[in-house]
């Protein structure tokens, strides 16, 4: 699973680096996936939406074992 949670996150990037930030897998336990969010991202006010209405919200429609993704340090 985490090959493709992985795959995910490659098509995400993108965006988030257009915008000056980034993510990175940090690893999966179970059904949760955890991220550490970087540059632009990390300090953002609006990050914990981005993360939840964005990247869980993407990753959980193409990896359907997700079951949530958590922002790590």
């Amino acid at each position: 699973m985490k090959e493709s949670v992985q795959a995910v996150i490659d098509k995400i990037r993108p965006m988030l680096q257009a915008d000056g930030g980034d993510v990175e897998l940090v690893g999966v336990e179970g059904g949760v996936v955890k991220v550490r969010l970087q540059g632009a991202c990390r300090g953002c006010p609006m990050s914990q939406m981005t993360l939840k209405n964005g990247i869980e919200r993407f990753i959980k429609k193409e990896v359907p074992e997700v079951d949530r993704v958590e922002s790590v340090d």
